[in-house]
């Protein structure tokens, strides 16, 4: 017997006390009490001098401990790990005979083609540096750092040296920062000053949404109509348009701008959503109006955003009686939002990503398109934003063969996201992102995308590993994608 042996039995003596045995081996040797199993369990062990408990209990602890740790902990998961705790559903399959995405799953990146002659925009202020510098780390991780496409900040105002020789730590990419020219930010010199400043402050006053700031006012008519008029986007054909506080889920591992140049595509997304109706209320009739006074004809894609009451109708009951024939007419109901019997579904594409080509806005259509707009005093007196501007422009001057649905690409801004799911069978193993003199922090953080989610059946991205707190924009009630759907040949599953 040890010497912590012979002590422990000189002090517990024929005590009703035991030991705590040092093995689970050597619990239950044959023969080794005598009695019940149960009496056994009951016997008392010291724990500390004044403490004690059932054999059975102490036992029975590390055993409970660890279930609950297997239970309650969930381990990041890929196709090498074990599956999440929630498998979710699967992805609808949509007709691609129109549209369908470029790469599915992984590719090892051809990094050996020319480039594009394209360029990343980012719109930022000196105090969003944080959420500048977040999105640049997710844009270089899931595809820059392959591509090394070029940055272009821009400002209404100088950007400080801190911000300048922050974000060039980020990035191994040729980076300008440009300063926004007042004719290109304010207001037209013939607005009028003080309607501007009241109807601002009324927007504010009604709660809409952002309505109150005159900052994000001037952001939307930039991205609307004059961002492109920048002259250092002169010199480019396409952009691919990043907001500060960005998040990408999925590896890109592909360029888009040559898959775009390459399929014909002039405009690209990856969330479609409706706008706030109290921000638009008479945008649509505008937009309508234009449309129809040069007797523009739809290409297939005004419809994406139109409200379809016909299947409602024809689905309505039917019934007939004698009476019927002899009935006055009611007449008929003159819907107050409609415009030439067309009402707008408040669909758009969300404009924070968009990857574009720029001839579309430097076409003498659009711009006679945005001016009409501008003339109408839309972006000062209501809130019109560049999403559903852009949006209703393709919708006159595209055909659905000419847009794209980034659905691969998975996407967060603010609360809303799209995360398309792992392409079955076709993820490929990933490569750290390292960038030389990174921080521990930013070690962890890459090691985090190591462990990708499980594949879903009809996913088509690369090694993404999407956010759980909220939902994909494709699988909430009220989205807009069954209207582009309808558009591109409509969903092949269900």
């Amino acid at each position: 017997m040890s010497s912590i042996g012979r002590r422990a039995h000189r002090q517990l003596g024929d005590s009703k006390y035991l030991p705590v045995p040092a093995s689970a081996g050597s619990l239950f040797p044959a023969a080794s009490f005598k009695g019940k199993p149960l009496d056994y369990a009951r016997k008392r062990v010291r724990i500390r001098h004044n403490i004690s408990a059932p054999l059975g209990v102490v036992l029975l602890l590390p055993l409970v401990l660890i279930v609950l740790v297997i239970r309650f902990v969930q381990v990041p998961s890929n196709t090498s790990l074990l599956p999440s705790r929630t498998r979710l559903p699967d992805i609808r399959a949509m007709n691609e005979t129109i549209d369908a995405p470029f790469v599915v799953g992984c590719q090892v990146p051809d990094t050996s083609r020319p480039r594009a002659n394209a360029v990343m925009v980012i719109l930022a202020r000196n105090k969003e540096l944080d959420g500048v510098i977040d999105s640049i780390k997710s844009v270089e991780r899931h595809f820059n750092r392959w591509f090394h496409y070029p940055y272009l900040f821009l400002n209404d105002v100088e950007f400080n040296s801190t911000f300048r020789e922050t974000v060039l730590n980020y990035t191994e990419s040729k980076v300008e920062f440009g300063v926004i020219d007042k004719d290109l930010w304010d207001f037209p010199s013939w607005a009028d000053p003080d309607e501007v400043k009241e109807s601002i402050a009324l927007q504010g006053d009604a709660a809409i949404m952002y309505g109150g700031m005159e900052s994000y006012h001037h952001m939307c008519r930039f991205y609307s109509g004059q961002f492109y008029k920048h002259p250092m986007l002169a010199k480019y054909d396409w952009y691919w348009r990043v907001e500060p506080d960005v998040k990408y889920f999925c590896d890109i591992t592909y360029d888009p701008f040559l898959y775009m140049e390459e399929k014909g595509k002039v405009y690209g997304f990856t969330i479609i959503i409706k706008e706030l109706v109290d921000t638009v209320p008479n945008l649509f009739r505008y937009a309508s109006g234009f449309r129809r006074s040069r007797n523009i004809t739809s290409q297939g894609m005004w419809e994406v955003f139109l409200e379809n009451d016909e299947k409602e109708k024809e689905s309505a009951p039917k019934t007939s009686s004698v009476d019927d024939q002899f009935r006055i007419p009611e007449p008929e109901k003159i819907d107050p939002e409609a415009m030439n019997g067309e009402k707008y579904n408040l669909c758009h594409f969300w404009s924070n990503f968009e990857i574009a080509k720029l001839d579309f806005f430097r076409s003498k259509e659009y711009n006679e398109f945005f001016d009409l707009l501008d003339r109408s005093g839309g972006f000062w007196n209501e809130r019109w934003g560049d999403a559903p501007v852009h949006s209703l422009a393709a919708g006159i001057f595209l055909a659905p063969s000419q847009v794209h649905y980034f659905r691969d690409i998975g996407y967060r801004h603010t609360t809303i996201q799209h995360c398309p799911g792992n392409a079955p069978r076709k993820q490929l193993p990933r490569t750290p992102y390292i960038r030389d003199a990174m921080s521990k922090k930013d070690l962890e953080e890459d090691r985090y995308w190591d462990h990708w989610d499980v594949d879903r059946e009809n996913g088509v991205g690369c090694r993404c590993r999407c956010d759980t707190d909220i939902t994909d924009v494709e699988g909430k009630d009220g989205t807009c994608l069954p209207s582009w759907v309808d558009a591109v040949g409509g969903w092949t599953s269900d």
